[in-house]
């Protein structure tokens, strides 16, 4: 571990790495409990979109992946109200469009090793400008978590009694789904644009297992998020392996893990 942390890139992925480990599962516990997972999958599919065409532009991949990603946020709100009855069409619509942008994006293009960084993560490749942009966005969000906290608690548990009780449902959802769209856009230089989605999801899950109320789910949540971090950036630097990969094994391995015990505790009380 000593021996790692000498290595300036792996400092860096390491910075990086606990932020992300941070504001994933602190956005993935009101995904999970508004059964909106399929939300980060979609827009992690238009945020490789982003990354390819910033590529094709020459600009800095992270932007026009935040770009992309916040516009298919906004036209996933719009298409809602399009599609009333029908929800969840809007986000198969915005998840169709990109995958069909990237991959036009990607055969226009010939930097696919650059790509595939992008895809799965890359612990060698995080400059100072990543870790500038991620803590920039990264503090952003929490403190937008932070500050709608109690509007985003009550719309996870209820959202009609929130709007009774004078939520700006239709405000707060919109700016939630371009808080997504950032977190995606900033944690796909470590995870990777197609696994960030999971790092959303598997700690809440993990935590959802032995908390009892929600601040401890979110606690645990993050506490899981930062564990998978500490152990699949280890295990992708001494094994040579993309970090995105390591990262989510290490977040299921988690939950397997609190699974067996808690299964195991239950039959030794039987």
């Amino acid at each position: 571990m000593l021996e790692m942390l000498t290595y300036s890139f792996m400092q860096r992925a390491f910075l990086a790495g606990i932020m992300v480990a941070v504001i994933c599962p602190a956005i993935g516990i009101f995904l999970v409990l508004r059964r909106m997972s399929m939300i980060g999958d979609t827009l992690s599919h238009v945020a490789l979109a982003g990354v390819a065409g910033g590529m094709l532009g020459g600009i800095y991949p992270v932007y026009s992946a935040l770009g992309f990603s916040v516009l298919a946020a906004l036209a996933i709100e719009k298409l809602r109200k399009e599609y009333e009855q029908y929800a969840e069409l809007s986000i198969a619509i915005m998840l169709s469009a990109g995958i069909g942008l990237a991959t036009i994006f990607i055969s226009l293009g010939n930097s696919n090793s650059a790509i595939f960084s992008y895809l799965f993560g890359s612990i060698g490749l995080v400059s100072n400008h990543d870790i500038l942009v991620i803590f920039i966005l990264g503090f952003f969000i929490l403190l937008s978590i932070i500050v709608f906290y109690r509007s985003l608690f009550y719309m996870a548990f209820d959202e009609e009694a929130a709007r009774l009780a004078g939520v700006p449902i239709k405000w707060i959802n919109l700016y939630f789904t371009v808080l997504v769209a950032m977190t995606i856009a900033v944690s796909m230089r470590i995870v990777g644009v197609l696994l960030v989605s999971s790092l959303m999801v598997i700690p809440v899950a993990t935590s959802l297992q032995i908390s009892k109320s929600f601040r401890q789910t979110f606690m645990y949540s993050i506490l899981f998020g930062v564990i998978s971090i500490l152990i699949g950036l280890s295990v992708s630097f001494y094994g040579d392996l993309a970090p995105g990969g390591t990262i989510v094994m290490s977040s299921v391995l988690l939950l397997f893990i609190i699974l067996i015990a808690k299964n195991t505790k239950k039959r030794i009380r039987l």
